[in-house]
């Protein structure tokens, strides 16, 4: 690693303790007030949790009574649609809440140090926490990000101290010179003497917490359309809250940036923080672009992987060449206001604030027996290395990787030139000429009058977005000049004579063998392609070197790829994108849970459905008719009396009116319940015979 000397004093250190003991007696009832605030504040999210989860079952609890009632003329479709599309989104919640609330564990891609592997570091974390009036760190984990970090396992929401872990970003082991990383650890564990922890670590978990919610419901959005329909509720609830959350705990949180900052520039001196803040500003951009530029082309080019990343990412922040693009990054990073998200202030303010400080006296000379150097060893950034990519291929020494990858820039017009050089040979002769790329193929077509259609088929494959405008204002016959000066080249290199250098803004440089300038083989190559004739008099001069006209690169000429073509040849590659193995998992996770919660309820509610009640009227209950003993129609009437026919002797009246009582000739049977009326007269008889009518003259006659 690029390890430096980071030195520590002692009699420094024990002043500093001495001086810390004394500071701010109100510190313990401010860090008290601070915590309350972030216990009020992450109780809220679990409450927003708890409320969405009864609202869900409330729902559910709808959708099931709506189905049992005996009025419902279908079961609650729309009901239980929207508890199997709430489903997903709010276990996403449930979840999220559960792995915030418990302790949380190593993050991945991390690499515990252990004090016999790395004694120097563990020795200089010891001083400075020493020097700044807190306890040490218990342990000490190297990450692959451009940041530092604390955390204390704190018990009884942070009242009660754990166990503390110092998080260090491996880039900025390699690209921080020694006194600037020691301002940025004293900084961090300037956290543990203010006891920050106590708020930034139930700070943390709520936002943790609400951005794992979050990012719950859009997973499950995206995973289902049918929770896309009905997510943006409880997706536009968690960002409101997660706003107002963010809102009340920035100041805190940025104030305790501004006091560890503070505390690293009364150990380290306000200078020396002031450059860590412009270097860290500058490593943090330049470390994810060579990862993109860099490790991950070559690893799919190549199929390889270097075994220390992080000590050619130290060659980079030293090279020359970036010195003007790293100003430039800087000068970006001081405009840029903050991230609303971010808990630190802009780095602006920072670099104000720390300008106001008074100057802190220069460090004491180092102990004799005080630690010098910081030194990680080389296993430890190995194992951190191969957790940046996953499955990865073959690993080779640092130093082989970076001569591949500087050939890998170098040699890659090469491509596009023996391209050209096949579709000026299929046009000039009919048919495609096999073989692999040699310097005679180019010279040839070169000497026979082909340079520019030559030149204009490699423009065409190096920019072919480029306007028509710029593109004829350029030299033509300039990028087959210098493709011919690389090709050239890489037989140089082939044969052991010379070697590609780095060059990280651009493509690797040609040391050429001894006696020779770099730009020599260029103007050969330039004379060549644009003074005809010259051909041979660049023949010589390669001849003069040893290199054989018609001789094919050694990891070029004969090969064969997988799929039978040549390596020289563009291979057609998909760049759709692709599912992820966790993406999927958690896709088919989100379809199952609302697939059984959406035929589960209802098969549910149709079974209450199909079951539920006739529908009742109020009104006076009617009794069954009784049958009477005797059979069907009762027993056989009293002399003198009406039968009954079986009818219940509780029917009801209905209120009928009473009438006249029947006349008194009647028989004594006819009477007995009747309504009475008024009474007939006496001599009242009925006739003794009823009168006869013929009919006879209605019927029609038969015919004769």
């Amino acid at each position: 690693m690029a390890a430096g000397r980071v030195v520590c004093g002692g009699a420094r250190a024990r002043a500093g303790a001495g001086a810390r003991a004394r500071l701010r007696p109100g510190a313990p009832v401010i860090a008290a007030v601070r915590a309350l605030l972030a216990i009020a504040l992450l109780a809220g999210f679990y409450a927003l949790v708890a409320l969405m989860v009864l609202l869900w079952v409330g729902f559910l609890v709808v959708a099931l009574w709506s189905a049992g009632q005996p009025t419902a003329t279908t079961p609650p479709t729309n009901i239980i649609l929207l508890c199997a599309a709430f489903a997903p989104a709010i276990a996403g919640m449930v979840w999220a809440v559960i792995r915030t609330a418990r302790p949380a564990g190593p993050p991945a891609g991390t690499v515990w140090v252990s004090r016999r592997g790395a004694p120097a570091l563990w020795a200089v974390v010891e001083e400075l926490a020493l020097a700044v009036g807190t306890r040490r760190p218990d342990h000490i984990r190297l990450t692959t990000e451009v940041n530092a970090s604390v955390t204390e396992d704190a018990s009884f929401l942070g009242l009660v101290p754990g166990s503390r872990t110092l998080c260090l970003g491996m880039p900025l082991l390699a690209g921080l010179p020694p006194a600037e990383l020691r301002a940025v650890v004293a900084h961090e564990l300037g956290h543990y003497s203010r006891r920050h922890n106590r708020f930034g670590a139930l700070a943390h978990r709520g936002t943790a917490g609400l951005d794992a919610a979050r990012q719950a419901i859009r997973d499950a959005s995206a995973a289902n359309d049918l929770v896309r329909m009905y997510a943006g509720g409880p997706g536009a609830l968690v960002g409101l809250y997660a706003r107002v959350f963010r809102r009340l705990t920035r100041p805190v949180r940025r104030r305790q940036e501004l006091e560890a900052d503070r505390e690293a520039a009364r150990v380290a001196g306000a200078d020396t923080v002031a450059a860590a803040l412009r270097s860290t500003a500058v490593l943090e951009r330049l470390w994810p672009e060579f990862i993109a530029e860099f490790l991950l082309p070559m690893r799919r080019a190549r199929g390889c992987v270097p075994d220390d990343p992080f000590r050619i990412f130290a060659q980079l922040t030293e090279a020359p060449e970036l010195r003007e693009l790293m100003a430039e990054v800087l000068s970006e990073a001081m405009r840029r206001p903050a991230d609303p998200d971010d808990p630190h202030p802009d780095l602006a303010t920072r670099l104000r604030r720390l300008e106001r400080l008074p100057a802190a006296p220069g460090p004491a000379a180092p102990d004799a027996d005080g630690p010098e150097t910081v030194a990680v060893p080389a296993r430890y950034a190995a194992e951190l290395g191969r957790s940046l990519f996953s499955g990865a291929g073959e690993t080779v020494p640092w130093r082989d990787w970076l001569a591949l990858l500087a050939a890998q820039r170098a040699t890659r017009i090469l491509t596009p030139l023996a391209e050209a050089v096949r579709t000026v040979e299929k046009e000039e002769a009919g048919g495609e000429r096999p073989g692999p790329l040699t310097i005679h193929r180019v010279l040839r077509l070169v000497d026979s009058g082909r340079r520019m259609p030559l030149a204009r088929a490699l423009n065409s494959r190096l920019d072919p977005a480029l306007d028509p405008a710029e593109s004829a204002a350029r030299e033509p016959l300039e990028p087959l000049a210098a493709a011919l000066s690389v090709l050239i080249g890489a037989q140089l290199v082939a044969g052991g004579t010379a070697y590609w250098a780095m060059h990280w803004t651009g493509p690797g440089t040609l040391v050429p063998p001894d006696g020779i300038a770099p730009e020599t083989i260029r103007s050969w190559a330039e004379t060549a392609v644009q003074l005809p004739g010259q051909t041979q008099r660049l023949g010589l001069h390669l001849a003069a070197l040893g290199v054989d006209e018609r001789s094919p690169l050694p990891d070029r000429a004969g090969t064969r790829a997988a799929d039978g073509a040549p390596q020289d040849e563009v291979r057609e590659v998909s760049i759709a994108p692709r599912v992820s193995e966790p993406a999927r998992r958690r896709i088919g996770a989100v379809r199952t849970l609302a697939l059984t919660v959406l035929l589960g309820l209802t098969g549910l509610a149709f079974v209450l459905w199909s079951g539920r009640g006739e529908v009742t009227y109020p009104g006076t209950p009617v009794t069954r008719w009784t049958q009477p003993p005797g059979g069907p129609y009762g027993s056989d009437p009293a002399p003198g009396t009406v039968p009954t026919y079986g009818l219940p002797t509780g029917f009801p009246t209905y209120g009928l009116p009473t009438g006249p009582a029947l006349p008194t000739g009647l028989p004594t049977g006819l009477r007995t319940g009747l309504p009475t009326g008024p009474a007939l007269p006496t001599d009242h008889r009925l006739p003794s015979r009823l009168p006869s009518i013929d009919i006879s003259p209605l019927l029609p006659r038969p015919t004769p």
